[in-house]
C-alpha cells in the first residue's frame, strides 16, 4: 500500500488537482476588486511550475514512442 501512496500516477493525480485548485484560485482573483497584482503573479508562476512537473512526471510515466 505504500508504494501506492508514492507512486508516479498518484504524485501526477495530486499535481493535477493542486494545478486544478490553483486555476480556480486565479479566476477567483481575477473578479476581486481591487486586484491583487502580487498574488496572481505568485499563483500564476505556481502554477506555470506545476504544468512543467506535471509534463516531466506524463513523460517520465508514458515516455514517447520513437518514431
Amino acid at each position: 500500500m505504500e508504494e501506492n501512496l508514492r507512486s508516479p500516477q498518484r504524485r501526477l493525480i495530486e499535481l493535477r488537482i493542486e494545478h486544478a485548485d490553483l486555476d480556480d484560485m486565479i479566476d477567483r482573483l481575477a473578479h476581486a476588486v481591487p486586484i491583487d497584482e502580487l498574488a496572481m503573479r505568485r499563483l500564476k508562476k505556481r502554477r506555470l511550475l506545476l504544468r512543467d512537473q506535471i509534463a516531466q512526471l506524463e513523460n517520465d510515466v508514458d515516455p514517447p514512442e520513437p518514431a
